[in-house]
């Protein structure tokens, strides 16, 4: 569990996030979560990339298992049975609006994009539209902050008490 602000990425994190993610990453402001064995599992994105745009996904799931688990949920549907769950549970949907608030906290210590503003990542405060975006924060900020992260965490095949890594350089 990390919080901001970031140790700035090492160049050995930079490889292994251009390896995982098939492209150069951008905007990178620190490793949010790793995996036991020491590689990006979560990146911390700036809210506004280098060539301008606004960028509302601070905590980006990197971890090629941990991406493919969450697409496997997506594609079971899953985001209609947690949505179902904010809207019928109080206390759940209390929990992920202070996630959301959470979120927006974290990302302001890098800057606070007026096109973005109150706008989090994963569909919060109100539905669930991405668990890739969710399980992110979930990883990043530890169990308890973003219950519906936690949930697919939980529900998924990827589990980051195991190294399930591809790179040369994994521990596992």
């Amino acid at each position: 569990m990390s919080t901001p602000p970031f140790a700035p990425a090492s160049d050995a994190d930079l490889a292994v996030l251009g390896e995982q993610l098939g492209r150069v990453p951008r905007g990178v402001v620190g490793i949010a979560a790793r995996c036991v064995c020491g590689n990006p599992t979560v990146v911390a994105t700036s809210p506004r990339l280098d060539d301008g745009s606004p960028f509302p996904t601070f905590y980006y799931l990197t971890h090629p298992a941990a991406t493919a688990a969450m697409s496997v949920l997506e594609a079971g549907h899953v985001m209609k049975e947690f949505t179902d769950e904010l809207e019928s549970d109080d206390e759940v949907r209390a929990a992920y609006v202070s996630a959301h608030e959470a979120y927006l906290c974290d990302r302001a210590m890098y800057g606070e994009p007026e096109e973005i503003a109150g706008i989090s990542a994963g569909g919060m405060p109100t539905r669930v539209k991405c668990l890739h975006a969710l399980a992110g924060h979930s990883l990043a900020a530890g169990p308890g902050v973003n219950p519906i992260g936690d949930r697919a965490l939980a529900r998924g095949t990827w589990s980051p008490e195991r190294c399930a890594c591809e790179s040369p350089g994994a521990g596992g």
